[in-house]
């Protein structure tokens, strides 16, 4: 028998809520199986649960959850993975093209604050000389 988790299983092991669970079950990241009473409850498979992996790497790297689930649902299709591959490369190097442009201006702003900073202390000092 194939293991499978309930939604509480693997909202705890990924610190996640099942609120959240839920939401990436509707965006199409994770089909689990329903059982019970008008199939109120979820069986998730080890193909879900590495899907909610892969998905959750894929937010820590920046991308959205309709690319991680495209890329995703690349892995799980039968085919030649260069396809795959060649997607997968052009989604990293937007995303990190973004970071780099992020952090050029993070570096301008801090640069911007440094300046300022220095101005004010010179003021501040003339300021104090000036009331001696």
């Amino acid at each position: 028998m194939a293991t499978t988790y309930t939604i509480s299983d693997l909202a705890k092991e990924f610190d996640l809520t099942t609120r959240a669970m839920r939401f990436y079950e509707d965006m199409g990241l994770l089909q689990p199986e329903r059982s019970g009473p008008g199939g109120r409850s979820r069986v998730y498979s080890a193909r879900d649960r590495t899907r909610l992996k892969l998905t959750l790497r894929a937010k820590r790297l920046g991308l959205s959850l309709t690319e991680a689930r495209e890329i995703i649902d690349m892995y799980d299709s039968p085919r030649d993975t260069g396809p795959q591959l060649r997607k997968f490369l052009t989604v990293l190097a937007q995303h990190r093209k973004e970071l780099e442009e992020q952090m050029a201006d993070l570096q301008a702003n801090l640069d911007e604050v440094k300046e300022h900073e220095k101005e004010a202390r010179a003021l501040l000092a003339k300021t104090a000389r000036n009331a001696n």
